[in-house]
């Protein structure tokens, strides 16, 4: 799985993007066919929720997006990791039931 990470608007910590390219190589035990997946960090202008997540995995023959919003990009990444491993699971039932 390729794996690119895009921080807009800000300078990420290594930290940072090295715990998010971690958590999204977890995603491979939901679905093991994930071609790409761009992981895009960018601050908005919603008070509650600064900071946005962009999960886009590229699987075989379509293409899952999960964006989530929270107070820190930790908690936005969990929730749209959370967000893609359901995504992933919906997938591959669709494509392995028939």
């Amino acid at each position: 799985m390729n794996t690119s990470f895009t921080a807009r608007h800000f300078e990420a910590s290594t930290r940072l993007k090295d715990s998010a390219e971690e958590s999204v190589k977890k995603l491979t035990k939901f679905y093991d066919g994930i071609l790409d997946c761009d992981i895009i960090m960018e601050p908005t202008k919603d008070h509650d929720n600064p900071q946005s997540v962009e999960l886009m995995v590229k699987v075989t023959g379509d293409l899952l997006k999960a964006t989530e919003t929270a107070p820190t990009y930790e908690q936005a990444l969990t929730k749209a990791i959370d967000n893609m491993s359901r995504q992933l699971k919906r997938y591959k039932n669709k494509r392995f039931a028939k």
